[in-house]
């Protein structure tokens, strides 16, 4: 038997669920394995006290010898955020392109892993041997320049990853999508094809990014006071027409908050920005100039908590406040799940009297999505021509519309696979079959714990913010079993104890009677006292309150 026949190819992805979709996956044959993208998402309302989640690649750890290394398509923090987590433990190559890796290796300095690192410029028309797989790249358009779509030649045949992609036919960056080379592509043969559903449910086309341009102008110089706007960090393109704007209406410009100033930095370092001499200047100069001859770009497009906009908004940002007749842009359409805390933005700055330009970017015109609508993935469906087609990306819907859409223009349905986080898909002489899943899932990061939240401690926290805690704290002597001292019961976030005293007298003596019957029985287990107290106390206290605090039960002898 032949190595082509013992071996299979598998394609699986390995984290991420939510907006951003899976941003992590995987290409194996034989001992090969070539993951594609290595980001993070940021937590769900019920992940309480976390920070961001990223990928579990405890399957990639296990099988490290076979890893031949990462590629990235661009550099988006929900495709680079995971990073510097994976890298400490997987030292493996880091590949992308110009910009992708100057983002990275910021990333990388932070976290102290830069010089450990190796990491390898690649361009739309580098070949990488990578054992048995080949990577070739295509230019793709996105809100951010240097993305990349990857080709992978395996013994099986070519699978084609688009990354996150649009057809914008006239760029800012003047950075065309290579129609031609995935057409090619598309002519050798594509045996599975792994695309972009992020606007699966958008019908027509996305418009172009110049078209923001056109309509920041026009706002800027309606702007009686200072332009105050936001947008996402990582979209350059809408930087640099804010950057164009400012310069078209003499507007001087300064930036805030942490992420944009990052980014703004490399980006003019890498020369994929292009701003004036003498267009920007330090926030602490903003109040020396007329209002009219201002711009400050901020952070805060999604309402975050500590983002600049939201801290100007409160008037709580120590260098720059918001005054009544500013022109405040939100150059964002809202994530799902984010709408209230942007709805809280706005109300603050109404409140001060600013002029806010908010809402999706289909009536305010300063937002166009960085992803193709269903014409245009239904035009890299044609140019690639699959014989299995994989969507990518989104929502599990989004996924489902966008396996509709691969019907529509000839792919048969049972050659379209919608994975799941951890389903493989495995090919074999030509034939693609649903394979047996692999070790994936979210691990969840909560300061500098990483993995040590879980579904239990989310729970203790759901808990303790709906109901409170209850402490019940006791002495008992190690001679007789008889309390020494308490039942004293300390009460955070479950009743105001000086209005609940009968109901926490009640409580001790439920305590006191539980002890005594557990004593007289001699049962003398800690762990026996301690859940007879807390069932008790939990049943008189549901049926008291309706309530299911925290009871916890420290029992000390001596």
């Amino acid at each position: 038997m032949s190595k082509k026949n013992q071996d299979k190819l598998l394609i699986f992805a390995l984290g991420g669920v939510g907006e951003i979709g899976k941003n992590m996956y995987c290409v194996q044959y034989a001992n090969d394995i070539v993951v594609i993208d290595s980001g993070l998402k940021f937590p769900e309302e019920d992940m309480l006290g976390i920070d961001i989640v990223i990928p579990d690649i405890g399957y990639l750890t296990e099988n490290r010898d076979k890893v031949r290394g990462i590629l990235l398509t661009h550099g988006h923090e929900d495709h680079i955020g995971g990073l510097p987590y994976v890298l400490k433990h997987l030292n493996v190559p880091v590949y992308g392109t110009k910009l992708t890796l100057g983002l990275v290796e910021a990333k990388l300095k932070e976290a102290g892993l830069l010089g450990e690192t190796k990491r390898i410029l690649i361009n739309a028309d580098s070949e990488i041997q990578m054992g048995t797989i080949r990577a070739t790249f295509f230019k793709t358009n996105h809100s951010i320049p240097d993305s990349v779509g990857i080709c992978l030649e395996t013994p099986e045949g070519n699978v084609v990853h688009t990354g996150d992609f649009k057809f914008d036919h006239t760029p800012v960056n003047e950075q065309y999508a290579d129609l031609q080379r995935m057409a090619a592509i598309g002519a050798k043969g594509v045996l599975a094809l792994l695309s972009d559903s992020t606007n699966a449910e958008r019908s027509g086309f996305t418009p172009s990014e110049r078209t923001v341009g056109i309509e920041l102008e026009e706002m800027f110089r309606k702007a009686k006071q200072r332009v105050v706007i936001a947008t996402f960090a990582s979209n350059i393109h809408r930087v640099q027409q804010i950057i164009d704007a400012c310069e078209a209406t003499r507007r001087k410009m300064t930036v805030i908050g942490r992420s944009m100033v990052n980014v703004v930095s490399i980006a003019s370092e890498l020369g994929y920005l292009h701003i004036p001499d003498g267009l920007l200047i330090e926030p602490e100069e903003v109040n020396k100039l007329a209002a009219d001859r201002v711009c400050i770009l901020s952070t805060g497009s999604q309402g975050e908590p500590m983002s600049a906009l939201t801290r100007m908004a409160r008037s709580s940002h120590r260098k720059v406040d918001i005054l009544p007749g500013d022109t405040v842009i939100i150059a964002a359409t809202p994530i799902p799940g984010n709408e209230r805390h942007i709805g809280r933005t706005v109300d603050e700055l109404f409140r001060i009297g600013a002029h806010v330009i908010y809402g999706p970017g289909s009536v305010t015109g300063v937002h166009v999505s960085g992803h193709g609508s269903q014409e245009e993935l239904k035009l890299m469906l044609n140019l690639m021509r699959p014989k299995y087609f994989i969507p990518i990306h989104g929502e599990h819907r989004m996924q489902r519309i966008h396996g509709n859409l691969a019907e529509s223009v000839g792919i048969d349905k049972e050659n379209i696979f919608i994975i799941d986080i951890g389903d493989t898909v495995e090919v074999q002489n030509g034939v693609a079959r649903k394979g047996s899943k692999v070790q994936s899932g979210n691990i969840l990061i909560d300061g500098l714990g990483v993995g040590d939240v879980g579904n239990i401690v989310l729970r203790d926290r759901k808990l303790l913010s709906q109901d409170g805690i209850l402490v019940v704290v006791v002495t008992l002597s190690k001679q007789d079993g008889t309390i020494l001292s308490g039942p004293d019961i300390i009460s955070r976030g479950f009743v105001y104890v000086r209005e609940s005293e009968g109901l926490l007298d009640e409580a001790n003596r439920i305590v006191t009677n539980t002890l005594n019957k557990l004593m007289n029985d001699k049962v003398n287990e800690w762990a026996s006292l301690k859940t007879n107290v807390k069932d008790a106390l939990g049943r008189f206290l549901y049926e008291q309150t309706r309530r299911r605090p925290m009871i916890l039960p420290i029992i000390m002898e001596v």
